[in-house]
């Protein structure tokens, strides 16, 4: 029987969420990674057991599906294993507008990005507050503090939505005497990873200066210690930051016209 805790990671297969599947099997953790990809899964999985010793479970799951929670924790427990940690990151952006978009393929997004990492910090939060032990990561946007924009309509909503839901969660925990129950927002600006292959806006993002981007190695770090800190929301990295301080004190038309002006570098209206 392992004492080894175990990191549930959505949307494993790829950039952040590989990152943090790596960075938390080198903290001595298990992972469970979850994806659409088996593939890539499995060949992700060998890497993190053989170089870390430790378990990786694999379980392939679309979570637009209305039981994909459910079907991942069933695996979960199956393989004899409670969840210690969460990192809700499976995401990507829905290019065109909402006049040119069909409603399945919105509500498959909002499932994606929004219900379900709800549904599943709701569904893992009970056995973290039992045990005394969690840690969630809600993988937001630096998005979520910008006005939104042409395209890509609900994407900005999101976000901001997955930062006020994680500052709520982490100050009932707080509250209610939880101390060592964390969830925090991690707010990433531009971030090198398929994002932007799947949303088809790479050849729009090469056109734009080095100095906006990240690696998610950084980026991922900064959200695991703000989580051990028990900071509710961290925005990585110093241009993120004091692009997230100027949402905050420009006036709201002018962040509305500047938004408007700059999107079309990095939103899709197509």
């Amino acid at each position: 029987m392992t004492t080894r805790k175990l990191m549930l990671i959505t949307g494993a297969s790829a950039g952040i969420g590989a990152e943090f599947a790596r960075q938390y099997s080198a903290r001595g953790w298990d992972v469970a990674l979850t994806a659409r990809r088996t593939d890539r899964l499995e060949e992700l999985a060998k890497e993190l057991e053989d170089k870390h010793d430790i378990t990786a479970l694999v379980i392939a799951q679309d979570l637009a599906k209305a039981n994909s929670v459910d079907a991942i924790l069933k695996e979960v427990k199956a393989a004899g294993r409670h969840v210690d940690g969460v990192i809700n990151n499976a995401g990507y952006g829905l290019p065109g507008t909402f006049f040119n978009t069909k409603w399945k393929d919105q509500a498959a997004f909002m499932r994606v990005l929004y219900t379900a990492p709800i549904e599943l910090t709701h569904k893992v939060l009970p056995g973290m507050v039992e045990r005394g032990f969690g840690r969630i990561i809600n993988i937001a946007s630096l998005a979520g503090y910008t006005p939104g924009s042409n395209g890509h309509t609900l994407y900005a909503s999101v976000k901001s939505g997955m930062i006020k839901f994680s500052e709520s969660i982490n100050a009932e925990a707080k509250a209610a005497g939880h101390e060592d129950v964390h969830c925090t927002a991690l707010c990433p600006g531009f971030t090198w990873s398929e994002f932007h292959d799947v949303n088809g806006t790479r050849e729009k993002t090469k056109e734009m200066p080095s100095w906006l981007w990240m690696e998610a190695a950084p980026v991922v770090e900064a959200g695991i210690e703000a989580c051990e800190r028990g900071q509710p929301v961290i925005v990585p990295g110093a241009v993120n930051k004091g692009l997230a301080t100027l949402t905050r004190i420009l006036p709201e038309p002018l962040g509305r016209m500047m938004v408007g002006s700059q999107s079309k570098r990095f939103r899709s209206a197509d």
